[in-house]
């Protein structure tokens, strides 16, 4: 009885108080601070102070359950006001392309440079066995795909699928499925990192595989520079989304393989958090591959525009994410 007696005394003496604290934040979260006016703004923190200090009254001295939820939840609205960050829409989109997005990247440019290297390693096997022995090229590209684009075709039937409108189709199908396969190899690289990256090193020696296969083919006819200008244009953005995507699975798979003194799902949890952010700009640079591949390639023939392109826009990325005198994180 008597602690009922103390609880209704306790919030009796300091109610108008916490009521007029969840006026002001009501008014603010409505609408704009700008809404206050001067002693609102001033009474904000001197309130929130004394709602702190009633929070830890009614705690040490055991009062009741509801009291002391409705003053943390007071609290929390508080605080997240004053000293939390509020940032709009736009800023916030202007805060990750300008920070976020790159930060992430060079926090993870040693998981870049090993995806890259597994690719390189998945690029140099296919080609090598390929241009060895032909009839390694059906182990990387499936018959449906190849439809005509194998040992068998002519040197010319294959120069007018990279520049002729006779062989657009086709290769347009083909061009769709590259694009289709290297935005599921990327968004796969990343969500099976955390089976201890196994699955992400298999992905980018495969898929650099299957590329050194069609290299082989290409160059076996006289048309390896051709097909390079006919790939870079897009190709330099689309590798490097998945390089990235490689690196984002490689950092959790490592996370999982050594935790460090965190348990293994919250060692993978952190890292997860930083993978899925640049995961984000990988989604976004496969969404500039697809522009440049759906229009750029179609509408340049000329090989040395297309190298030039391709090079560019590497270059874009490069200094967008490395460029010198950013701080790494």
């Amino acid at each position: 009885m008597n602690a009922s007696v103390d609880s209704r005394s306790f919030r009796a003496a300091r109610e108008d108080e916490w009521r007029r604290l969840e006026a002001l934040l009501t008014i603010c979260e409505k609408s704009s601070p700008r809404e206050l006016d001067d002693d609102g703004l001033m009474a904000l923190p001197i309130l929130y102070r004394g709602a702190l200090s009633s929070l830890s009254v009614a705690r040490e001295t055991s009062l009741d359950l509801e009291l002391v939820t409705y003053l943390e939840g007071l609290c929390a609205r508080a605080y997240f006001f004053i000293y939390g960050v509020r940032t709009r829409p736009l800023q916030r989109i202007g805060t990750f392309l300008a920070h976020d997005w790159p930060a992430a990247a060079r926090a993870l440019w040693r998981e870049t440079v090993i995806a890259f290297l597994l690719l390189a390693v998945g690029t140099l096997a296919g080609y090598l066995l390929v241009a060895s022995d032909p009839s390694w090229y059906g182990a990387f590209m499936p018959e449906e795909l190849a439809s005509g684009r194998d040992f068998s075709a002519s040197a010319e039937s294959l120069r007018k699928t990279l520049y002729d409108g006779d062989g657009q189709s086709a290769l347009a199908i083909f061009a769709t499925f590259l694009f289709t396969n290297n935005a599921q190899v990327a968004i796969t690289c990343f969500a099976f990192g955390f089976a201890f990256g196994v699955p992400t090193v298999l992905l980018l020696l495969m898929h650099g595989g299957m590329l050194g296969a069609i290299f082989a083919l290409f160059v076996s006819h006289g048309l390896g520079w051709e097909l390079g200008g006919w790939l870079i244009i897009h190709g330099s953005t689309e590798l490097f989304a998945i390089l990235l995507a490689g690196a984002a699975g490689l950092r959790i798979g490592w996370s999982v393989v050594f935790p460090g003194d965190c348990t293994r799902l919250a060692a993978a949890a952190r890292s997860g958090k930083l993978a899925a952010t640049l995961m984000v700009g990988v989604v976004l640079m496969l969404a500039v591959a697809g522009l440049l591949e759906g229009f750029a390639r179609q509408l340049i023939k000329d090989d040395m525009v297309r190298y030039a392109m391709g090079l560019g826009m590497l270059t874009l990325w490069m200094a967008f994410y490395y460029l010198p005198g950013r701080k790494h994180v």
